[in-house]
């Protein structure tokens, strides 16, 4: 069996496209142009490039971009004033504060200052417990990409196996919730799970969210299954050249590619829908905030 690979480069495509008419639409008959304010704190390499790429898509698809740089020893009161102050700017209507903040900085209360309806992270406490109950919910991009992609692929989920593998609250958590919603049978599988291979081989659907590079192998994957891969890992890459390095999951995508019934590669998979699902987030909480009908097909 060789699996369907998942594109997920053009399914983000997609979603932009997808929200670049409803934010046209929005200008045209209402007026309105959603915006998202960016906070990035300190001179983190990896946090820049990603500021910079949010940034870009941002306004390619109409929206304004409010970018908000602050230096590495910004105290925390001036941080939690910024976000008050984004919090109470109408044009504001999606606030994201770039993670890790510097050591001297207090994530949770960080996180847990933005108003809950401009959370378009949905880390905030109040966004987390109406996820977790069922209620309407500004979503975690990550996992919401990882829905719309099964959705589209199955159609419905109604009653497959689904095994998380990791539980963390950016990914794992949420993703099982999300799950949850959609009518699956959910495991979380984490480092303490027990004959966790036999688990994953129960799955219908095996997301793999766990930060480990290739841990997931091919006998670990029901036939037929389809694999959702979230890990993002750098690898020495010596076929390259000394020094050189490249990505991988945290799935062996060729083992697992013979077994599955559909894979997401990495690069090229997950990655690219996390900021087009912001960029919906965005969208949405621009919709509730005028109260507008929702975009279809861009929220869980």
């Amino acid at each position: 069996m060789t699996a369907t690979i998942i594109d997920g480069k053009a399914f983000a495509a997609n979603v932009r496209e997808k929200v670049a008419g409803h934010v046209a639409r929005l200008k045209e008959e209402n007026d309105i142009t959603p915006g998202l304010a960016v906070v990035l704190v300190g001179e983190d390499p990896a946090s820049q490039v990603y500021v910079r790429s949010k940034g870009k898509q941002t306004v390619e698809v109409g929206m304004n971009s409010f970018e908000h740089k602050l230096d590495a020893d910004t105290a925390e009161e001036d941080l939690l004033a910024l976000i008050d102050q984004l919090n109470n700017d109408p044009a504001v209507h999606g606030i994201l504060v770039q993670l890790p903040l510097p050591g001297h900085l207090n994530e949770d209360l960080v996180i847990n200052s933005i108003d809950p309806a401009k959370d378009v992270d949905g880390f905030h406490i109040s966004n987390v417990g109406l996820l977790g109950t069922g209620q309407k919910s500004m979503v975690p991009c990550t996992p919401l990409g990882c829905l719309m992609m099964l959705r589209d692929h199955h159609g419905s989920l109604s009653g497959l196996n689904a095994v998380v593998v990791g539980r963390s609250n950016i990914v794992g958590k949420p993703m099982a919730n999300l799950l949850l919603r959609d009518s699956c049978t959910v495991t979380i599988a984490h480092s303490r799970t027990k004959d966790i291979e036999e688990v994953c081989k129960q799955a219908d659907i095996l997301v793999a969210a766990v930060g480990r590079a290739e841990m997931i192998t091919g006998d670990w994957v029901k036939p037929g299954a389809t694999v959702i891969d979230v890990g993002i890992n750098r690898i020495d890459a010596p076929e390259k050249g000394e020094g050189k390095t490249r990505l991988v999951g945290d799935c062996h995508f060729d083992s697992c590619a013979e077994v599955a019934g559909a894979i997401t590669p990495v690069p090229g998979g997950v990655g690219p829908m996390t900021i087009a699902c912001l960029l919906a987030n965005t969208l949405t909480a621009c919709c509730r905030a005028n109260g507008l009908t929702e975009p279809e097909g861009l929220t869980a």
